[in-house]
């Protein structure tokens, strides 16, 4: 049976934290299972304790919850006297607006958890970003590796706040080189469930883009970022990287895709309009959910070292999360009394598809292994 690890998930109560908390639970599911079939055990165990103000909506069978603010002076005690060897901090409020209350928990709170993690003895700090922290702009090289200098936007709250804590973090790890830290920059997530600005921008009808200008774009599925978090809780992956699905498509098939026709504005108005907007007070993001130049110059990411150094890929492609999220549209717009997609076509289709590919991704594996088996 292999080592115990206690893993420690801030914001649990939020979308990304509960969902990481019940996957690392099922991990332990699946490992009793193998053991029940005297066939071993390929996972560690862990034991996974939750942290937040308020108790997840949706109970996690097998959560170990304890109620507190990552801020809170003992969080230290809690560390130490749990045993806690892996943090996955996710307890960050994603703002529009510049906000005092958000910059305290994301940026200081951040700073208090691994100001506490290193006098803990924590080993290993798993911590959420985005690629929106390189900025977009117009001399933005094709892709961006994770070396690019971080120019994003300041006047978006998250963006801003993400910024500062790559930055704290980069002067942190020099102080705490022993620790594992891993920053997963993560590009637009899109999913049924979460809420972000591309699913902000896919759920207005019509959606608002910026005439003359298409610039592209990278996607993650809602499930593969709770899948790079938990991947990198079993793996040590130190350092910042890029997640991405395959494929780099434009804004405007991006939206042809989710079966919508926007409505193109030239970009001096939509930059007008974000001003007025935010001078009298009224929530930009119903209308403009990323800043326009979010929407107007590229920002790709490189994705080299998610698949040779982190050794992580995406279950899904950029066009299959696109279409999942177009059937939800179109169920929710013709079936309100149908909540689920069994009925929609192109996205079992793109389930056949990326089950196949599993399979035979698995098969090209045991061949590689019998070969160096019998080889060497």
């Amino acid at each position: 049976m292999s080592d115990r690890q206690v893993v420690l998930v801030t914001g649990v109560a939020g979308y990304l934290g509960s969902r990481v908390a019940a996957q690392l639970i099922a991990v332990n599911e699946h490992s009793a299972n193998l053991e029940g079939e005297d066939q071993g055990s390929q996972n560690p165990e862990y034991h996974v304790i939750g942290l937040d103000n308020t108790p997840p909506l949706e109970p996690i069978k097998g959560l170990d919850f304890i109620q507190a603010d990552v801020r809170n002076p003992l969080l230290i005690e809690v560390l130490q006297s749990e045993n806690v060897n892996t943090i996955v901090h996710l307890a960050f409020r994603d703002t529009y607006h510049p906000s005092e209350k958000a910059f305290d928990l994301n940026v200081i709170g951040t700073m208090k958890v691994l100001g506490a993690a290193a006098e803990a003895g924590v080993r290993k700090v798993i911590l959420r970003s985005s690629t929106a922290v390189y900025g977009a702009l117009p001399d933005n090289s094709a892709f961006l590796t994770e070396d690019h200098a971080l120019n994003g936007n300041k006047s978006r709250s998250s963006i801003r706040d993400m910024v500062e804590i790559e930055a704290f973090v980069n002067g942190f790890q020099r102080q705490a080189p022993e620790m594992v830290i891993t920053v997963l920059r993560f590009a637009n997530i899109l999913g049924l469930t979460i809420d972000s600005p591309l699913t902000r921008l896919l759920k207005q009808n019509p959606p608002l883009t910026l005439l003359g200008f298409d610039p592209l774009m990278q996607l993650i599925h809602e499930n593969d970022v709770v899948n790079a978090l938990v991947f990198a809780v079993q793996n040590d992956v130190p350092g910042a990287f890029n997640i991405a699905t395959q494929g780099i498509l434009p804004l405007g098939k991006i939206i042809g895709l989710a079966g919508r026709i926007p409505i193109p504005v030239v970009h001096l108005c939509a930059y007008a309009g974000v001003d007025v907007m935010k001078i009298v007070g009224l929530k930009r993001q119903d209308k403009f959910p990323f800043e326009p130049d979010y929407i107007r110059y590229p920002w790709v990411a490189d994705l080299t070292r998610m698949h040779e150094e982190m050794g992580f890929e995406p279950t899904y492609t950029a066009e299959e999360t696109l279409r999942e999220f177009a059937g939800y549209l179109r169920i929710k717009k013709y079936k309100p009394e149908s909540p689920d997609l069994s009925y929609d076509e192109e996205r079992l289709r793109d389930i056949l598809d990326r089950r196949q590919r599993m399979r035979d991704q698995r098969k090209k594996t045991l061949s590689d292994e019998y070969e160096e088996a019998t080889y060497g």
